[in-house]
């Protein structure tokens, strides 16, 4: 068996539409107030996408934005990911549409479904093609359109959600001289499918007249189980990813923006200072599988990331999943 080829990161990429929706916007739909939905999650804006733009087209204006960054042209990619729980359609891929409109006309495509932990399924499937050998340069993006997911009568779960891309070329080590992975890690408990589920719309209850009357094709959240579930897996996956590793080598750390209370509650468990936590969800929301590589790539646009320092990647999120990924930058 051939040695493992190790991967690492040559650019990262982002992308967030144009329009900003600021807490008052849901005082129209919801009882709710900009006081209220800050005290309780820590946001105080997030974005939208046009009703023209779909996943398709943020994750496109994200990978090309990776692309840039890692100085790879389309055509020498072999394989684009696209990790998102909002594809354009249900057939076929999202992933085959970026890839086409990127003119990576060498590389194979499909999508992954991990909910908020997607990005980090597909950094781990990317990282296992190329450390194997089977790929040598893959685009990592994670996208979502949760803006038509999100039930505007519920207001639990319609302030929290945003629209957002993040990308990541990984290439080998040898060729980019960045960010390598140390460590990854994913795990799962189906028995919790329904704390965040959409009821309707695959093949157990296909679209009817019935669904869509009872709004089953919008998220659905059971808020207290899923900030327990939370609060409980950060502060696991961060103590996982640095064991073996003194703490105070961590430059930074790059959870799944789900809620400013669970990622402060979370940390309050391990021993990594708050300046030493990229939170960005006053500004987004919770993008689910956005939010991990736009939280990196603004981390690393401001000078956040020191060179030599490990970072840690962590998420959780519907299914349930969770997953976390260690890496030397």
């Amino acid at each position: 068996m051939a040695s493992r080829i190790r991967v690492g990161i040559a650019g990262t990429g982002s992308y967030v539409p144009e329009r900003i929706v600021p807490n008052s916007y849901f005082e129209q739909f919801v009882d709710t107030s900009d006081e209220w939905i800050v005290q309780r999650t820590g946001i105080k804006e997030r974005r939208f996408a046009a009703v023209d733009q779909a996943s398709s087209d943020l994750a496109v204006e994200a990978g090309r934005k990776a692309l840039q960054s890692s100085g790879v042209r389309p055509e020498d990619l072999d394989l684009v990911i696209v990790a998102t729980l909002t594809p354009d359609y249900l057939l076929p891929s999202t992933a085959c549409l970026v890839q086409d409109r990127l003119g990576a006309v060498n590389a194979g495509a499909f999508d992954m479904n991990g909910a908020c932990t997607g990005f980090l399924t597909a950094l781990h499937t990317s990282e296992a093609f190329i450390a194997s050998g089977r790929a040598r340069r893959v685009l990592v993006i994670g996208a979502e359109k949760l803006s038509n997911f999100v039930n505007f009568q519920d207001r639990s779960s319609c302030i929290i959600f945003g629209d957002a891309a993040g990308a990541a070329v990984l290439t080998p080590l040898d060729e980019c001289g960045q960010g390598e992975i140390l460590k990854t890690t994913l795990g799962a408990d189906g028995k919790g499918y329904d704390f965040i589920y959409i009821p309707a719309g695959g093949s157990r209850r296909p679209a009817s007249a019935e669904t869509v009357a009872n709004r089953e094709h919008f998220m659905r959240m059971r808020g207290r189980d899923v900030f327990r579930f939370a609060v409980t897996y950060m502060g696991e996956m961060v103590r996982k990813m640095i064991e073996g590793h003194d703490p105070s080598e961590v430059t930074l750390v790059v959870p799944h923006q789900v809620n400013k209370r669970i990622i402060e509650a979370a940390l309050e468990r391990i021993e990594i200072p708050p300046e030493r936590v990229m939170i960005n969800i006053e500004k987004y929301g919770n993008s689910s599988a956005a939010t991990v590589p736009l939280a990196l790539d603004e981390a690393l646009k401001a000078g956040r990331v020191e060179k030599g320092k490990l970072v840690v990647l962590v998420a959780f999120g519907a299914g349930l999943t969770w997953g976390g990924t260690l890496l030397r930058w």
